[in-house]
């Protein structure tokens, strides 16, 4: 049976072909669209959490499931504002780092899966997720106010913002990893 707080995390990800939809197709409709289908889908991000703790529906699948689809939203949107130039130039960097970290931590908990030792999420990490939805949020709300360029500007500097924390739960997550590896393998002499 499929809870209902899992049921909004399938929804966020239900909701990734219809925002890279909406970036080939022209206009400011398009664009509405396309931020609203994020913002709801990020919504769902604190709702299936939230829900599945109060309603005590906490799953295995859920665990798994919520920072798939958080990476999935984030990674796939990055790459559709850096495809149309909405994040250009040295902006670039910042996407690849988060999507680099993600990729890596993804790397890491699956190893220390295979150790039998559970990656935390630190609240910090939430924060991080908050940050890189907020900052795409309003890239994706600059495309439908061209003429009003300090919401992109917002965007871009939210957008590095995002990148600290992103290092800096990076930097985190690394270190618990390389803990428990050197615990397992002086367990092991």
């Amino acid at each position: 049976m499929v809870m209902f707080p899992n049921l909004l995390t399938f929804a966020r990800i239900f909701a990734i072909p219809f925002i890279v939809a909406c970036f080939y197709v022209e206009g400011f409709f398009a664009h509405l669209i396309a931020t609203l289908l994020f913002v709801v889908a990020c919504l769902t991000d604190f709702f299936d959490g939230y829900l599945a703790r109060q309603w005590k529906q906490v799953s295995a699948l859920g665990r798994f499931l919520d920072p798939v689809a958080d990476k999935l939203l984030v990674a796939t949107t990055l790459l559709m504002l850096s495809g149309v130039g909405m994040i250009s130039g040295i902006h670039l960097i910042a996407s690849v780092i988060i999507l680099a970290r993600e990729i890596m931590v993804s790397g890491l908990r699956q190893f220390m899966a295979e150790m039998k030792v559970r990656v935390p999420v630190t609240k910090f990490a939430k924060w991080k997720t908050a940050m890189q939805m907020i900052s795409i949020s309003c890239l994706l709300c600059s495309a439908m106010f061209p003429e009003i360029p300090v919401i992109k500007q917002i965007g871009l500097i939210l957008l590095w913002i995002a990148v600290i924390m992103t290092v800096a739960t990076c930097i985190r997550y690394l270190h618990f990893g390389a803990v428990k590896i050197a615990a397992e393998m002086d367990q092991q002499d």
